[in-house]
């Protein structure tokens, strides 16, 4: 028995299968741009991975500027007007 089938039967866990990775890594290169708009479809799953990652964090870093600059701007207008409603909201999604 090799040693991944009795890690696997010990543990006790469900392994993804190779196909079900090479799905997941297909949907990946649809989503991010970075990949998506690139004419070969030979990038490698780490690069996809990796490109995934760095897309994400761009991501997180986006949504902290537009929430600071929102909350910068939520300063500027009076508090009780609709549309300091609609920025709190926004905040707070």
């Amino acid at each position: 028995m090799s040693s991944r089938r009795s890690r696997q039967q010990s543990t006790g866990s469900t392994r993804i299968s190779d196909d079900q990775i090479n799905d997941l890594v297909s949907k990946l290169r649809q989503l991010v741009p970075e990949i998506h708009h690139r004419r070969s479809d030979k990038v490698s799953a780490s690069k996809v991975l990796q490109e995934t990652c760095t897309y994400i964090r761009n991501l997180h870093r986006e949504v902290d500027d537009l929430s600071q600059r929102l909350s910068q701007l939520l300063n500027t207008i009076d508090s009780d007007s609709a549309e300091a409603a609609i920025i709190r909201s926004l905040i707070n999604q």
